[in-house]
């Protein structure tokens, strides 16, 4: 009964590590999405306003003031936009989020493999206590360093594992990555 229990508390952890994992990972795509469209915010901003500078410039003086306002509003909006990424840039926190996402993935990987142990009867409660001990230990050090997930990622997540299935491969899926000798198909 007690390895059962015992089991059953690493399951539960493992099932947190995969979700922080993929939070994570939603995250960083989340942000790398972000940074892209600021970016692309920023190009046409700096575009239009140098477009109603230059005709303010060599355009029609009646047409000049209304493109002088409407830069002055742009660059506005730029300068604002500007002030935003000065202090908080998605990019490095989205690499922040990749780093811990690659981390905790060993750490997934390694509670997959002592559920094996412990499914497969090759492991004794007492190393099972040890390595989950070790496992939680090394977990917390990821997440002292992590940043702070954000709802949106963890929906992008839970979507990601429940209804995608990302982390399931059928019996055929895993059969194509192996070579003919090691195919279900061919074994069964």
């Amino acid at each position: 009964m007690n390895s059962q229990i015992l089991e059953a508390q690493v399951r539960e952890c493992f099932g947190r590590v995969v979700y922080s994992h993929k939070t994570h990972e939603k995250c960083a795509d989340r942000l790398q999405s972000r940074l892209k469209h600021i970016k692309l915010g920023q190009i046409a901003l700096s575009a239009l306003t140098t477009g109603g500078l230059l005709t303010v410039v060599f355009g029609d003086p009646e047409v000049s003031k209304v493109a002088a306002v409407i830069s002055a509003l742009f660059s506005t909006v730029l300068l604002g936009l500007n002030a935003y990424t000065k202090d908080f840039d998605p990019g490095q926190v989205a690499q922040e989020h990749k780093g811990i996402a690659d981390r905790l993935w060993v750490v997934r990987e390694r509670y997959f493999s002592l559920l094996t142990d412990i499914s497969g009867g090759l492991i004794s409660d007492d190393e099972v206590r040890n390595l989950r001990d070790e496992l939680q230990d090394e977990t917390a050090s990821i997440y002292e360093a992590a940043p702070r997930t954000f709802a949106a990622g963890y929906l992008d997540a839970q979507k990601a594992l429940k209804v995608n299935e990302d982390l399931t491969f059928s019996d055929e899926e895993i059969d194509q990555f192996l070579p003919d000798s090691l195919k279900r198909g061919s074994n069964g």
